[in-house]
């Protein structure tokens, strides 16, 4: 499968935060690195924008050939569309006119290409469900109103020390066993494996070529509705917005995901998606919450431009009193995944919510951040810390 690989990485960027003169970073070890990313043309801004609508999701699986001795399981979903006189409200607030034809990804130059895009190789059993008897106790005694929420930029384009960090990804995602998992920067062989491992998942991709975001909800917790795939009209790096309707306790939610265009002179593009984002958020059924997780890229700066948050959208991080402990999620004076000429440490993911007018609400309760145990390799399994966040239905909360 040909795959699409954008590197992450902000050069030259003027920071709002660094750390100070003298501080190191520790080096990392030897190995390949991919090539510096090549500034795309510009796009015009006239473009309508197009989605795609996808519902009741049918597996098909077959064996792809790989150097390792594991196997990977493929993955399509259909795509449909239903008589607007059939659909909920909530329904129809995601249906929109599908293309004929998807537009085609941007192909990066082939030295960003890593050689070998297969996982090395996999912990668990592809027969075997992700959980144990451990876990499921654990779990189990987790509150129906409880609802865990983790958002994760995995750098699966980064394939060096992959025999290390796939594996630290799944023992992460285990020990959580967070309720949705909101990813982004997915390739299909990382995704073909999520996908065949963590059989108590339903897995929802905003593409399946290229790198793309995924979202995973746990079948005994929340329950799949149907998914949306918004296109941004002037994207220069294939970037989208990935819907999931679903219903937790009885109580209905939207879902959002998304990697916004990367680089520091990307950032009129990346404004113009966030308001995109906002937009779905605002427009989304009275009585449904909307969560949004993802890898926003965003400088401080921005969301003042953009005159602030709108009204009735929350950063969960600052509704929760902004806990210092989780300010950064791309921190290169802590992580030493990327080699970078600066050090640099910035809030690039982040997680909105806006509640619903009507009906109970759900409130954030807490967050951490993930993924900061140093692996045997001396990396960790992602240049971002993921974001776990709690959330709870319950409507004495404030």
């Amino acid at each position: 499968m040909t795959l699409l690989i954008q590197q992450h990485r902000e050069p030259g960027d003027s920071l709002e935060n660094v750390t100070a003169p003298g501080t190191s970073v520790p080096k990392k070890k030897k190995g390949k690195r991919r090539g510096k990313a090549r500034k795309a043309e510009d796009v015009p801004t006239s473009q309508p924008s197009t989605s795609h609508v996808t519902q009741s999701p049918q597996h098909q699986r077959t064996e792809a050939n790989q150097k390792s001795a594991a196997t990977i399981g493929t993955q399509t979903k259909s795509t449909a569309t239903r008589d607007q006189s059939t659909q909920t409200p909530g329904a129809r607030f995601a249906r929109e006119t599908v293309p004929a034809t998807a537009p085609a990804p941007v192909q990066p130059p082939s030295d960003q290409l890593p050689q070998d895009q297969s996982l090395p190789s996999q912990p668990h059993s592809p027969e075997l469900p992700l959980d144990n008897s451990d876990q499921a106790n654990t779990t189990s005694k987790r509150s129906a109103n409880e609802l865990f929420v983790l958002t994760w930029n995995i750098d699966g384009l980064d394939q060096e020390d992959m025999d290390e960090r796939f594996p630290g990804l799944l023992k992460s995602l285990a020990k959580i066993r967070p309720d949705i998992v909101l990813l982004q920067e997915l390739i299909s062989p990382i995704a073909e494996a999520l996908d065949e491992i963590m059989k108590d998942y339903e897995f929802i991709m905003g593409n399946t070529s290229g790198y793309f975001t995924g979202i995973a909800l746990r079948k005994s917790r929340v329950k799949f509705l149907q998914s949306n795939v918004v296109n941004y009209p002037t994207t220069e790096q294939g970037r989208n917005l990935l819907m999931t309707q679903l219903s937790f306790s009885g109580h209905p939610l939207w879902l959002m995901t998304s990697h916004l265009e990367s680089c520091k002179d990307n950032s009129q593009e990346r404004m113009n998606q966030l308001r995109r984002v906002w937009k779905r958020m605002r427009e989304a059924p009275d009585d449904h919450t909307v969560i949004f997780g993802g890898d926003t890229n965003l400088r401080d700066r921005e969301i003042k431009w953009l005159g602030g948050l709108p009204e009735g959208i929350s950063d969960v991080w600052e509704v929760l009193g902004q806990p210092e402990d989780c300010r950064y999620t791309w921190d290169t004076v802590n992580n030493n995944n990327k080699d970078l000429p600066f050090p640099a440490r910035l809030r690039f993911d982040r997680v909105y919510i806006r509640p619903s007018k009507e009906g109970a609400k759900v409130n954030p309760v807490s967050m951490r951040l993930i993924g900061q145990e140093r692996l045997k390799c001396g990396r960790f399994t992602s240049d971002h810390w993921g974001i776990l966040c709690k959330f709870s239905t319950d409507s004495v909360l404030s």
